[in-house]
């Protein structure tokens, strides 16, 4: 399946709401969306999804309103007054967000705590968790990832989004690469590494994953580019707080809708 229309589409919407809000935190959703798409678009509805890397709101957003889960005119109301969408995901409107998130190490814990409750009540659901690469630092992710192993929680699945930008610089260079899949398998997990730009890849990565119940936490390192899809933005830090000018907007709209063959607004 050619899913290049999709991830287009996805893209536009990102654009379309950072730049209606004059928001930033644009490269971090433009990094992560289409492994959001591979998840989201495909695991079993009673499974859980939590964003733990929230700054990348504008991709949960998009790929829920695909799904059908916020609908059209929410998308308009992103960081404004009264918003149900705001620029870090909140809970209780829309149940495919169960928490608030975006301070960042929280996600897996909540994630490893799911799963633990579904082995308890003895069901098949999976516990998917999506973490950004410099979220790896954080203590919390590894007291976290120590009780999963712990626990024998093969029904998480961590995905992370290592597009090699933290919000200081290279995440090489901040405290070492925590995101390395040598790390992650050391302390127990089974580990793959994948294409985070390409749906199908990622989906069947993760299928393979659940399909294996050997008492593992599992994992997929993801390698993707920060701004995914704008030239002007791939693989820059500032991507990560600037919001977009008219003419940047413009520009950008443009080449997404060459660049994945979309059709004019």
């Amino acid at each position: 399946m050619d899913y290049k229309q999709l991830q287009g589409r996805l893209r536009s919407n990102i654009l379309k709401m950072h730049h209606g809000a004059g928001s930033g935190h644009i490269g971090c959703s433009l990094s992560c969306i289409d492994i959001m798409a591979a998840i989201l678009k495909f695991k079993n509805e009673a499974d859980t999804f939590i964003l733990s890397k929230g700054h990348a709101a504008t991709a949960l957003y998009t790929i829920l309103n695909e799904t059908g889960a916020i609908p059209d005119e929410d998308l308009g109301t992103f960081y404004k007054n009264a918003t149900t969408l705001p620029a870090h995901p909140a809970p209780l409107k829309y149940a495919a967000i169960p928490f608030a998130t975006g301070s960042l190490g929280h996600g897996l814990p909540l994630a490893t705590g799911i799963a633990k409750a579904n082995k308890l009540k003895g069901n098949d659901k999976i516990s998917f968790v999506l973490m950004s690469d410099g979220e790896t630092n954080e203590g919390t992710s590894w007291e976290a990832a120590h009780f999963a192993v712990a626990n024998k929680l093969d029904n998480l699945i961590a995905f992370v989004d290592c597009n090699g930008l933290q919000g200081f610089g290279n995440t090489a260079d901040i405290l070492g690469n925590t995101a390395s899949p040598k790390l992650w398998e050391a302390m127990g997990f089974e580990v793959v590494e994948c294409d985070g730009h390409d749906i199908e890849a990622l989906m069947q990565a993760w299928k393979k994953l659940a399909a294996n119940k050997n008492g593992k936490p599992k994992m997929v390192v993801a390698s993707t580019v920060k701004g995914k899809g704008i030239k002007e933005m791939e693989d820059k830090m500032e991507w990560h707080y600037l919001p977009m000018t008219d003419a940047q907007y413009t520009a950008a709209k443009q080449e997404i809708r060459a660049g994945y063959g979309l059709e004019n607004d």
